[in-house]
């Protein structure tokens, strides 16, 4: 398991290196985030092994019950919510991550606001978009972005740039590209974008961090990859 687990994570971050080399970026400038979202702790331990330290949890309470042990192991381990975040589960989520990736709306902004002044500590934000402007997903609306941005930087949040997740069985390009001219007009260096079947071109445009499953993990029943 634990060789399986290495051999994987190095075709990942050899597909990482050769796409950064490509944009003539370099491959160190791109976080691979290790999503680990229903996985037991045993399945990310061999990634951990590997050398692996950064993953990502779609949801607080899964997290909440797998990682403190995982991290009494790998004290350097960090973690990311990747997924949608209830206002009401915001003290939990500034306690346990390192980064929010799914800020998407004015009440969570406050709530975060409140969480972080209780915890003394501030995770890193992403602002999350929904770019294809799909009903059934997270994100602002692309047109809310600038307003949202002023709310998060009023608030104190610590925003490190945009998160969005394309719409499936389309060419998933010109939707990193318009979220990375986004950033660059907000003026925000962070581009959260690229999954396990498009990761090339979201490194190829700019992103910063990529958020990979099923290449490192299998491929989950009804999942996304």
């Amino acid at each position: 398991m634990s060789d399986d687990a290495a051999e994987r994570l190095a075709e990942v971050r050899d597909r990482i290196a050769r796409a950064a080399a490509t944009a003539e970026r370099a491959a160190g400038a791109v976080a691979l985030i290790a999503v680990s979202k229903t996985y037991p702790a045993d399945a990310v331990r061999p990634l951990l092994a590997a050398g692996q330290r950064t993953f990502g949890e779609n949801r607080v309470a899964e997290a909440a019950e797998k990682w403190p042990a995982l991290r009494d192991e790998y004290a350097d381990a960090t973690l990311h919510l990747v997924g949608q975040l209830q206002s009401n589960k915001a003290d939990d989520a500034v306690r346990l991550f390192d980064a929010i990736h799914s800020v998407d709306r004015p009440s969570l902004v406050a709530a975060l606001a409140r969480a972080q002044d209780r915890a003394g500590r501030r995770p890193a934000c992403f602002v999350q978009v929904n770019i294809g402007e799909e009903a059934q997903k997270g994100g602002c609306a692309i047109g809310d972005l600038p307003a949202l941005l002023a709310l998060t930087r009023d608030a104190g949040l610590d925003v490190r740039g945009l998160m969005a997740v394309p719409p499936t069985e389309v060419e998933a390009a010109p939707y990193f590209a318009l979220l990375a001219r986004m950033a660059r007009d907000e003026g925000l260096a962070g581009l959260s974008m690229g999954m396990s079947t498009d990761l090339e071109p979201a490194v190829m445009l700019g992103a910063t961090h990529v958020r990979v499953g099923t290449a490192l993990f299998g491929q989950r029943s009804g999942a996304r990859p």
